[in-house]
């Protein structure tokens, strides 16, 4: 799947947060949106993940320009397409693990219903082997982290909108999180993620500075080994 920016601004309570911003996140790319806090990266992630509107200027989708898009087309994407790993975790705390994986359960909640084998096999992914019962609330914050990120894999996710994945974790989780986002490209997902940790930056293909002068796309590496 390819996202594509196009001359996209975004202005909120009479102040520009997005300037003009032309960008496009291809197949199988990790790109960076980097610049210091309070810069836009934020706000531009969510206008490319359809879950904000430009002011100005137009998104597109596979070259599908979503500008017109109602509410049932934008979740229609959200559940066949794009997947989102937040700052906050995006976690169900009080549902089990697999529940947050597979997002489905019986009518009564009693049982979680989904592909065994593939929600094995992304935990195993991810690190969460042996976990799928427990409640998400009993995890540390890099494993909840890497949670969001098997629930992306479990769904197949075409596109996946990654808000500051490192921000909070320690060394460990941090290399572990940065590896699974480039497996994510790896698998054929275009991968956009807003950072400000050089480390992150470095796994990236493309970066994309947000705010001031400089607003052009920078290929960092041309080839996965």
């Amino acid at each position: 799947m390819e996202v594509q920016a196009n001359g996209v601004s975004v202005v909120i309570d009479g102040r520009e947060i997005v300037h003009d911003v032309s960008l496009t996140c291809g197949q199988g790319s990790l790109t960076a949106l980097v610049g210091p806090s309070g810069c836009g990266k934020t706000t531009l992630l969510h206008c490319l993940g359809l879950l904000q509107r430009p002011t100005s200027g137009r998104v597109s989708v596979d070259g599908v320009d979503t500008t017109g898009w109602k509410a049932r087309e934008r979740r229609r994407f959200w559940k066949e397409s794009g997947a989102f790993v937040l700052q906050d975790y995006g976690v169900m705390e009080e549902e089990s693990v697999a529940f947050n994986v597979v997002m489905k359960s019986t009518v009564f909640g009693s049982r979680v219903v989904g592909d065994e084998k593939k929600l094995n096999s992304v935990l195993e992914l991810t690190g969460l082997t042996g976990r799928a019962g427990e409640r998400a609330s009993h995890l540390s914050g890099g494993e909840k982290q890497r949670l969001s990120i098997a629930r992306a894999l479990y769904k197949d996710a075409r596109a996946v909108f990654v808000d500051e994945p490192t921000a909070s974790l320690d060394e460990d989780n941090r290399t572990r999180v940065i590896e699974l986002l480039v497996g994510l490209a790896r698998r054929g997902c275009a991968v956009i993620v807003a950072t400000h940790d050089d480390e992150m930056m470095r796994a990236c293909d493309v970066r994309y500075p947000v705010g001031g002068s400089a607003r052009r796309a920078v290929e960092v590496r041309r080839s996965r080994q």
